[in-house]
């Protein structure tokens, strides 16, 4: 059956993932296809060509299907063109599934998008539909033996999602809200831990500073602002592709995360409340975000903490 949830996805200049990513869409023949690409670099010899094989996958729609294209003329970097591009998507549709050039999804993941996206559409408690699992992926099984299809997170999971207009509007590149919220103490009753507390105080504070060039951290922060949760299914149903030399921040092909095995969701199962899982969100910090960082790290980022800041120019 067609999805009929706009499908966006976005590519740059890896046809042969891309391609691959497109085929997994093109069996699930959405009615709505958004394709969203960034410019290529003029430094880079020979990007050009494979932006252009990316964006010429336009040509091989072959079902019923609306396509709509948002291809920007300059590199606009990692950050700017996807939320630029996520603004397009959400003024153009209330809500729509999005997949990035390296997520291959099972095809279970598109159905289980679209249900959910129905079932919590006006439901404020949650912000967005994951279809990445790094328990699951990772170990084969998980910790909690839970009954139902999925659980809900106080994390944002970027590799393959869905969500809605109503929660993009609260979305800010630039983070505006987050001195008043750092200062306020709001971050404190997020963490769980000082380890948790110290690490999203260091990466906010850097996303804010626009020391770190990306757009998913915004996300997050979004939702914490919002009270927002995320779903987050018991099986793994993201694959992501795109560990290597070429790939923009998961470099590293020997990564845990890297190629997660995936299955199908099956019928969906609901919990029975809208309410997060502290044991997985620890797991996911300690096992998953935590995991690169060495105790002396850990330690030096509590003592920066509490040394004073030399002021900083806020980034444009």
């Amino acid at each position: 059956m067609p999805v009929s949830t706009p499908i966006a996805l976005f590519i740059f200049n890896r046809p042969q993932l891309t391609s691959q990513v497109f085929e997994r869409i093109s069996d699930a023949r959405p009615r709505t296809l958004l394709m969203i690409s960034d410019g290529p670099r003029p430094d880079r010899t020979g990007e050009q060509a494979l932006v252009d094989r990316c964006r010429s996958l336009r040509d091989r729609v072959d079902w019923p299907c609306e396509v709509l294209t948002n291809f920007a003329d300059e590199n606009l970097g990692c950050g700017r063109r996807v939320a630029s591009g996520l603004d397009w998507v959400f003024r153009s549709f209330s809500e729509a599934i999005i997949l990035e050039d390296d997520c291959l999804p099972e095809p279970s993941f598109f159905p289980y998008c679209e249900h959910l996206l129905e079932r919590y559409r006006n439901d404020k408690r949650v912000a967005s539909i994951s279809g990445c699992n790094r328990h699951r992926g990772v170990t084969g099984t998980t910790d909690r033996n839970a009954p139902y299809s999925y659980y809900l997170s106080k994390y944002f999971f970027a590799w393959g999602w869905a969500s809605w207009r109503r929660v993009w509007k609260h979305y800010d590149r630039k983070m505006e809200q987050w001195p008043a919220y750092r200062d306020g103490g709001q971050l404190k009753s997020v963490a769980n831990c000082l380890d948790e507390y110290h690490y999203w105080y260091r990466i906010f504070q850097k996303t804010f500073d626009g020391e770190i060039d990306t757009w998913d951290y915004q996300m997050l922060f979004a939702c914490w602002l919002q009270n927002g949760l995320t779903i987050v299914p018991e099986v793994n149903l993201i694959k992501n592709l795109g560990h290597g030399r070429d790939a923009t921040h998961t470099v590293g092909p020997e990564d845990v995360l890297a190629n997660l095995a995936t299955q199908s969701v099956g019928a969906l199962k609901h919990p029975p409340s809208v309410a997060p899982c502290p044991s997985a969100d620890e797991q996911t910090f300690h096992n998953y975000v935590l995991r690169s960082r060495t105790f002396w790290q850990r330690w030096r980022a509590r003592i920066r903490h509490y040394l004073p800041r030399a002021p900083r120019r806020r980034a444009a």
